[in-house]
């Protein structure tokens, strides 16, 4: 007498299906839409847009910047320069299996239009662990150097596109998650990555977490003035205070002069932290 042999559940189900003229299920896709996650994308979403400041706040003590990310497509550097921006942040990557599509372009663009640029990565905890994701960055456009024209990468720390708010980590394990991100760019780059972020996130999910006071501070609010800032901060470096405007993608200001951009661009202490 033969003994038949089970099957395992998935390859029964599969032949049923096949049997049945349809096709097997296809793996959950985990960057669905990552090309439309930029900095700000879920905030906007979750904290709404209000009434936003006019170029009339900036004077000499604060730089216009903006941020791009593939959802902008091909940008006109020149165009962006001759509209005012002094500095960009742009996408590189996002958790541990996407890169922007345009990256090159923007990035090697807008050096050469003369802006002082930077690299960010859209945080994924909910796919790989901080250290992970700060050696994919590292990989695929986010490292610096001291060319006086390259920004310490940023760490973009929002609300989850794909599902629960704070990645389904409590408090302890996002500043985890974090610190890991943190400790491993240092350690390659000898610098601190900035954090983005909003205060009603930061308060969500890290607990309103003070121990990140070294890392500068990119923070979005859309609205006339910021606000209360995270805990561990007492002063921001970057305002993304609206989500269009002049400039292609969000509009941010540095908060001090140039020579102040520069210091922050060459990793020396006078700039804003």
């Amino acid at each position: 007498m033969v003994r038949s042999r089970s099957l395992p559940f998935a390859a029964v189900l599969a032949a049923t299906l096949l049997v049945a003229g349809q096709a097997p299920a296809k793996a959950l896709d985990v960057y669905a839409g990552a090309e439309g996650h930029y900095a700000g994308s879920q905030i906007a979403k979750v904290e709404g847009v209000d009434a936003v400041p006019g170029l009339t706040y900036g004077g000499s003590d604060q730089q216009l910047g903006h941020d791009v990310s593939g959802h902008q497509g091909p940008v006109d550097w020149p165009g962006a320069a001759g509209a005012g921006a002094k500095f960009v942040y742009v996408k590189a990557t996002e958790g541990t299996g996407f890169v922007n599509p345009q990256f090159a372009q923007q990035y090697n663009g807008s050096y050469t239009a003369g802006l002082v640029r930077g690299a960010y990565h859209f945080a994924r905890p909910d796919v790989s662990d901080g250290a992970s994701q700060a050696r994919y960055f590292l990989a695929h456009g986010g490292g610096w150097s001291a060319d006086g024209k390259t920004l310490p990468g940023a760490l973009d720390a929002e609300y989850n596109p794909y599902g629960e708010t704070c990645y389904g980590k409590d408090a302890a394990g996002m500043v985890a998650w974090i610190r890991g991100f943190s400790d491993t760019y240092r350690a390659a780059t000898g610098r601190f990555p900035a954090i983005y972020t909003s205060t009603s996130w930061w308060k969500r999910c890290t607990a309103n977490n003070g121990g990140f006071g070294g890392n500068p501070l990119w923070i979005a609010r859309y609205n006339t003035f910021i606000g209360e800032l995270p805990a561990g901060w007492s002063v921001h470096t970057i305002w993304q205070f609206a989500d269009r405007g002049t400039l292609p993608g969000d509009q941010n200001w540095f908060n001090g002069g140039a020579d102040r951009l520069l210091a922050l661009a060459l990793g020396r202490p006078a700039a804003v932290q």
